[in-house]
């Protein structure tokens, strides 16, 4: 009796099935076996997950290049815009202000492709022309050296010997070209695809940004907008910056060249420059490169000059032109910079490593602002050297922290205001950023 009262009391069906009382909706029937309802509730939704899943995946992997286009754009876009702002302020249409911007980065991008195609000619003509008096040296060279009786005849014939070989690698180069030539279309395509969507982005921004806060709660608003602001500002500064030291550096270096007797200086100079600055972490080394190898070829004495120059100016560029004109823009530890190149070179590649720098000026911006900072502990494995002793936050840094306090104050004062008619102002309207010009 009292095992049958346990079963009764439990819901058990002393049969060996299961009541309806208990857990019938959770373990099989024992009596007939039936699979349970949730089971197949259970299946269908995990088959469905999985198809969505894979679906998600197989349209991302479909659409990554656009993907990849749409961020570089958004990036180009936060760059033009404070000269967009600036133009605007001073009485032109937002689109023709745009316009005149992109059609800058469009002309000055074609000068230095058409200067550095004239420096690729004259130095492929140049190297075509002496190459009779290289062999001739290069001859005597080994023969002083290994005591050999090599004649440029004798190379001539190794030479014409090895035709058929030439032949064949001829062929090869030449299909390579073809298809370098349809990479190079597929690039230009994907410059002005990019150029496109960052007009767009840059000329509607307003009503862009406008469009993603209408969808969004008024506290999610201002952090949207606050990161929005970050970015420009970031990007911004941090492209002028370069802008600004590869002008320096492009000038200075043409006039060194010059003096050096090196060919084609301005293009030289315009690739060290430009080279040099927007190039993390290798560009210094990149960019000297080239001098160096036109030095070597025309005057292997001016190639000690080069080699002078450019450590002397990167020494002149790193302790006094750099830290006066980023300190305001870009206030990256090296660690981090170069961290960060890294990993965006590896995600990315060449393009992802420039555009690390900006987003992880972006990141480290918006994290010290929104984190709350206090007084540490007297350590001795605190102390600081007195050149690296704090000396304050930036004046940036200063106005974002006063704009996320005010807004915070405002959004205190717009709950507890909301009785008196704070529901009758737009969103969008009510808290307009520096952004939402």
């Amino acid at each position: 009796m009292g095992d049958a009262d346990e079963l009764a009391s439990s819901g058990a069906d002393p049969g060996g099935s299961v009541t309806d009382g208990g857990a019938s909706s959770l373990v099989v029937n024992a009596g007939d076996g039936r699979v349970p309802r949730w089971f197949w509730r259970v299946a269908v939704s995990v088959m469905v997950a999985v198809a969505l899943f894979q679906f998600g995946r197989y349209v991302f992997t479909r659409l990554s290049g656009l993907l990849l286009l749409v961020v570089v754009s958004l990036f180009l876009s936060f760059a033009v815009e404070p000269a967009v702002d600036k133009l605007e302020d001073r009485g032109w249409k937002r689109s023709v202000a745009t316009l005149m911007c992109f059609l800058l980065v469009f002309v000055g991008t074609g000068i230095f492709l058409f200067v550095m195609g004239g420096l690729v000619v004259d130095q492929v003509t140049e190297l075509v022309n002496r190459a009779p008096d290289y062999l001739d040296n290069g001859t005597g060279w080994i023969n002083d050296t290994f005591s050999t009786e090599l004649t440029t005849d004798t190379i001539t014939e190794q030479i014409e010997s090895y035709q058929s070989d030439l032949t064949g690698l001829a062929q090869n180069v030449g299909g390579r070209v073809l298809s370098v030539t349809g990479q190079v279309v597929g690039l230009i395509f994907q410059a002005f695809t990019v150029a496109l969507f960052a007009y767009y982005m840059t000329s509607q921004g307003p009503k862009l940004r406008r469009t993603v806060c209408s969808v969004l709660p008024e506290r999610n608003q201002r952090t949207v907008l606050l990161l929005w602001e970050l970015a420009i500002q970031k990007t911004g500064g941090w492209l002028y910056s370069r802008l600004l030291l590869a002008v320096l550096a492009s000038g200075i270096a043409w006039v060194a060249f010059a003096l050096m007797g090196l060919p084609s200086p301005l293009a030289l100079a315009l690739w060290l420059g430009l080279i040099s600055q927007f190039i993390p972490a290798i560009g210094t080394y990149l960019a000297g490169a080239l001098p160096l190898l036109v030095a070597l070829v025309n005057n292997p004495i001016s190639a000690v000059y080069v080699i002078i120059f450019i450590a002397v100016y990167q020494q002149i560029e790193n302790y006094l032109l750099s830290p006066k004109i980023t300190s305001q823009t870009m206030d990256l530890h090296p660690a981090v910079a170069f961290g960060s190149a890294i990993a965006g070179g590896t995600l990315l590649g060449p393009l992802g490593a420039i555009m690390a720098l900006p987003a992880a000026g972006v990141v480290q911006a918006f994290v010290s602002t929104i984190l709350q900072r206090h007084e540490v502990v007297d350590s001795r494995l605190l102390s600081l050297e007195a050149d690296e002793s704090p000396s304050g936050q930036s004046a940036f840094r200063a106005a974002v922290r006063q704009a996320v306090r005010r807004s915070s104050g405002a959004g205190a004062g717009a709950g507890a205001g909301a009785g008196a008619g704070a529901g009758d102002v737009a969103p969008g309207d009510a808290h307009e950023t520096p952004t939402e010009r």
